[in-house]
């Protein structure tokens, strides 16, 4: 039987409430993963911080790539520039942009009802909480990874090694 501690990530990537947006999103597409733990100054698991999240933090605030002025079209400038402009406009903080209390589950519980989860709820990314500290993470990917023979052994090989 198969379960969290199994397939979990103990190398954990987190961000603080503070932490910007822009900043999370980096460290997302920089590790390619989905989500990361929002963890307070004392350690504590306060939230989770999703790709979705931010891509509804951009909906609320629609940049136009184009505009018009004097009845002209004039295009926005670089994105470097755009970045500078929308920090002045609003400084999105992760606290403002995380799911607070994320749904977590334990280390003994079984793959089945972590797919349930994610599945049932569109989760993409469900913290392992042990003792009330975050000890891991499991994304879909993880998920996936039992489903192929052999991977995720010759991962753990590696990872002892």
């Amino acid at each position: 039987m198969t379960v969290a501690r199994d397939i979990m990530k103990t190398d954990l990537i987190s961000v603080t409430p503070e932490t910007e947006v822009i900043q999370a999103a980096r460290l997302l597409l920089e590790h390619h993963i989905n989500g990361v733990p929002v963890l307070d100054g004392d350690g504590n698991l306060v939230g989770i911080l999703c790709q979705s999240d931010l891509v509804v933090q951009q909906k609320k605030v629609p940049v136009p790539s184009l505009f018009t002025f004097l009845d002209g079209f004039i295009a926005t400038s670089s994105l470097r520039q755009m970045e500078k402009e929308l920090r002045k406009i609003a400084a999105i903080t992760v606290a403002e942009a995380m799911t607070p209390e994320p749904v977590t589950v334990g280390p003994e519980t079984r793959i089945e009802t972590v797919a349930e989860l994610m599945v049932d709820n569109n989760f993409h990314t469900l913290p392992v909480v042990e003792d009330g500290r975050l000890i891991g993470i499991i994304g879909k990917e993880d998920i996936l990874r039992t489903l192929l023979p052999g991977p995720r052994k010759q991962e753990q090989e590696t990872e002892a090694k």
